[in-house]
């Protein structure tokens, strides 16, 4: 273990401190009323813009600090790996498609002000059908399904693994808030990351 691996996870502790703080109803409450609703037809694009700007410096760390490989997986076992984060990546792009580009990132709200007035859509349909949270699964295949780790990475997939996990438990609180029973039923059928072996029931 290096030093760079502490490192590194003290900044992903402190990038999730920062976004649960951001996300909290807490913020949220203070940001409307300091702001109206216009603070609030910003507030999801520039939390995705925060999200990617402030993960530079963890992912910076990762490189710049000096640094020990733990494995590197061989030819041709790690092309069935790089096979594996492929699929996670493509599953990622279609996942965010599911529930809109724009409805992702927050830019439905900045180009129209009466997206903020419709009601959500439950999309239960595609990869939300095999699992709750698609896009953390893909993104969580992307980290680990990689063919060699080092001990800076595995702090940094560590933090974002976390990271997305304790995240799921506050997002499935504002859903269930959102969509009551609906999401309960939804809830109790799918599982949460990890796909069931046997064919998913409506």
């Amino acid at each position: 273990m290096t030093a760079g691996f502490w490192w590194v996870l003290v900044s992903m502790a402190a990038y999730g401190g920062l976004h649960s703080l951001l996300a909290s109803r807490r913020f949220k409450d203070a940001l409307q009323r300091r702001f109206g609703s216009s603070g609030m037809r910003y507030h999801r694009f520039a939390f995705s813009l925060l999200g990617g700007l402030t993960l530079l410096p963890s992912m910076a760390l990762v490189v710049l600090l000096p640094d020990r490989q733990i494995y590197t997986i061989p030819y041709p076992y790690s092309s069935w790996l790089r096979l594996l984060q492929f699929s996670g990546l493509i599953g990622l792009v279609y996942g965010v498609l599911q529930t809109g580009f724009f409805n992702f990132i927050g830019l439905d709200r900045v180009f129209d002000p009466a997206a903020m007035q419709r009601p959500q859509q439950m999309v239960t349909g595609g990869l939300y059908r095999l699992v709750r949270h698609p896009l953390y699964t893909c993104a969580m295949l992307i980290l680990w399904a990689s063919p060699s780790l080092s001990w800076n990475r595995l702090a940094f997939n560590l933090g974002v693994s976390l990271y997305l996990i304790v995240g799921s438990f506050f997002e499935e609180q504002k859903l269930l808030d959102e969509f009551g029973g609906d999401y309960q039923a939804y809830r109790q059928r799918t599982p949460a990351f990890l796909p069931r072996l046997r064919r998913p029931q409506d």
